[in-house]
């Protein structure tokens, strides 16, 4: 049974215990509210921010009349707002339904599946690798240093003739 004290803290009560919960409880989850205002925190698509004049530009040479020029901006602007909007009436509900699950599912294999694998793989191959990590330091990585010391004097001069 949940009761509000006060706005800034809120309690729950199980029979007898309180447990005082605090709106700035540090969680193990991320903030999953979206964001109203600032919907490309991370500027993922700049690269879409097009305007009329991005697309269509007339030279000084050729111009077309003014109110043909008015009338293809409008259009070119309402065309654009509203078709993105009919279009995310209709796609965005269905592919972030498949695009959730398909980050579960992906989240779910790497955790439960791939990670495990890999740290068998890493476990049961510590000593090939410090075999091999052996011979590159030993063998391998001095002759190269020498081949790289000796042809960092080489120049090539190309010209023309």
């Amino acid at each position: 049974m949940m009761r509000e004290d006060s706005l800034e803290e809120t309690q729950i009560k199980l029979d007898d215990v309180e447990i005082p919960l605090e709106d700035d409880v540090v969680s193990t989850q991320s903030d999953t509210r979206p964001l109203l205002n600032e919907r490309d925190p991370r500027g993922v698509n700049e690269c879409l921010k097009v305007s009329f004049e991005d697309v269509i530009a007339e030279p000084q040479s050729v111009r077309s009349t003014d109110k043909v020029w008015i009338c293809s901006h409008t259009l070119f602007e309402v065309s654009r707002v509203w078709l993105y909007r009919i279009f995310t009436t209709l796609l965005a509900v269905p592919v972030s339904l498949i695009s959730g699950i398909l980050f579960a599912i992906l989240t779910c294999l790497h955790i439960w599946l791939i990670m495990p694998c890999v740290q068998i793989l890493l476990l049961n191959t510590r000593c090939p690798h410090t075999l091999w990590n052996s011979v590159l330091e030993v063998f391998i990585s001095p002759l190269f240093r020498s081949i790289g010391k000796c042809c960092s004097a080489v120049g090539i001069h190309l010209t023309r003739k």
